[in-house]
């Protein structure tokens, strides 16, 4: 397209003096201005989102301030790695990563790609699979093999339905504060996700002092959303339980961060919450506790989590997240993005601008 334009701007070079003399620097112009838009388009997205975001946060009277609760005991997890996990890998980063129990394909994938990183620049990161309890004998069975061979599943005492993926971040986050204290930051990946520890870390490093105790709630932030009003949607809360008519900005729950301090603000919150028989999506759950303990979302234009990403492989060398990625994608992407040479920073730009381009222009058409 951009050729076409430039065609188009050519024969009146030749027409000096004429009124069209100015139209090849007017072209020049917009060629210019579409190649940084494409250049920067998630800084723009960036400084956009940002802009729209709520600034203030003020405590909602439907979600309970957060309060002193009992930890989390060993017994309340059917399945767990041992209590000194942690202790013993001293990791920085710790990837929740929340799968149903007949996914052992995604967690493999996982296990043979980005779960596989345990180090970057001396930054210990380990990865735990979170699952819920499963009606099937057999599966359960293979659960518990699984479990001793590879040592990264925990098991809560929930049943494992898509009405109880808030039981699953409940369990997780609440693991994760009585075992794991040793961690900085905290990430929580759906099974689905295709995700760079790697570069998570480059961030996180370059935005801020990696020792610093702030709050931090970082990912693909959904801002206005409304609360699901349909009965027969499986997202419906009706509104006894959430009265108001949005709800606060939250992360997407394909992929989010917490520092160690936004996690104990916003687990605590979560256990302090008493839950009801309709309880909103479990991002928008997170999402309310962390309005309730004051902590704001932080948006990072480096996840996926709106509209699908289409596959480049130097757009996904700059990716933290990327979802919608199946087990036999995810390896072959992640073999193919990690394959010599490495992008230089223009193609990095390039590809990057372009991916988010199309995954606007496929949004807008509604083609995913």
């Amino acid at each position: 397209m951009l050729g076409r334009g430039l065609w188009l701007c050519k024969p009146r070079l030749a027409k000096r003096g004429s009124k069209f003399g100015v139209l090849p620097y007017i072209c020049a112009a917009v060629v210019c201005v579409v190649v940084l838009i494409v250049l920067f388009l998630d800084f723009i997205e960036l400084w956009v989102t940002s802009f729209r975001m709520n600034a203030v946060v003020e405590p909602h009277t439907g979600i309970a301030p957060p309060q002193n609760v009992p930890p989390p005991r060993p017994d309340e997890f059917l399945i767990m790695p041992s209590p000194l996990v942690c202790q013993r890998a001293k990791p920085y980063l710790i990837t929740m990563v929340t799968s149903a129990p007949a996914n052992q394909r995604a967690r493999q994938a996982i296990r043979d790609t980005w779960g596989g990183e345990i180090e970057f620049r001396g930054l210990r990161v380990m990865t735990l699979f979170m699952v819920g309890v499963t009606s099937d004998p057999g599966l359960a069975k293979l659960l518990v093999v699984e479990a001793r061979e590879r040592g990264d599943l925990i098991q809560g005492r929930f049943v494992d339905t898509y009405s109880n993926l808030t039981l699953k971040t409940l369990s997780m986050l609440g693991w994760t504060r009585r075992f794991c204290p040793q961690a900085q930051f905290m990430a929580k990946v759906d099974d689905d996700v295709l995700f760079n520890p790697s570069v998570l870390l480059h961030f996180l490093n370059r935005s801020r002092n990696p020792y610093e105790q702030g709050d931090l709630y970082l990912g693909r932030v959904h801002l206005h959303v409304a609360p699901n009003r349909d009965p027969d949607s499986k997202q419906y809360l009706p509104a006894e339980a959430y009265p108001p008519s949005v709800f606060p900005d939250y992360c997407s729950g394909t992929a989010y961060v917490l520092s160690r301090s936004a996690l104990l603000k916003i687990s605590l919150a979560a256990a302090a919450t008493p839950l009801s028989t309709h309880l909103p999506p479990e991002d928008v759950f997170v999402g309310l506790c962390a309005y309730a303990a004051g902590v704001l979302p932080t948006y990072c234009p480096l996840f996926s989590g709106g509209p699908s990403v289409p596959y480049g492989r130097c757009c996904y060398q700059a990716m933290v997240s990327v979802h919608h990625t199946s087990p036999r994608e995810m390896l072959r992407y992640w073999a193919e993005v990690h394959s010599s040479p490495q992008c230089s920073w223009l193609s990095v730009r390039a590809s990057l601008g372009m991916c988010k381009a199309l995954a606007m222009l496929w949004t807008a058409l509604d083609l995913e």
